[in-house]
């Protein structure tokens, strides 16, 4: 019964980590610059990443496994933000500005009358 339990809380969150890595896959289409893009990714890939993890440490239980898994949560948790970071730091030290105001609507405006098209 409570194995059950765990594997059904485990197929739950990997559906939800997956689902939220969809949508974060989404935002990089959708969204106008490098830096709005590259916030979607960091921010919701790390967290669907680590559901999904979080759901095969359920389905796995207690194990060698499940603490190697673990261990990868706390990789995500830590190396994806400091990435993301050092991704736009180089970014703007090149001179990629972001977009701002108008320029950022602007954009996203003429990209979505081109897909009506």
């Amino acid at each position: 019964m409570l194995e059950s339990i765990l594997q059904g809380i485990g197929w739950v969150l990997i559906a939800l980590g997956l689902l939220t890595m969809f949508v974060g896959s989404l935002g990089l289409i959708r969204l106008p610059d490098f830096y709005t893009r590259s916030h979607a990714a960091s921010m919701v890939d790390t967290t669907g990443i680590i559901i999904l993890l979080l759901g095969l440490v359920f389905l796995i239980g207690p194990s060698q496994a499940g603490l190697k898994l673990l261990i990868g949560v706390v990789f995500v948790i830590l190396s994806n933000p400091v990435a993301i970071h050092a991704l736009a730091r180089a970014a703007f030290r090149s001179g990629q500005r972001p977009l701002l105001g108008e320029a950022a609507e602007s954009k996203y405006h003429k990209r979505r009358s081109e897909e009506e098209k």
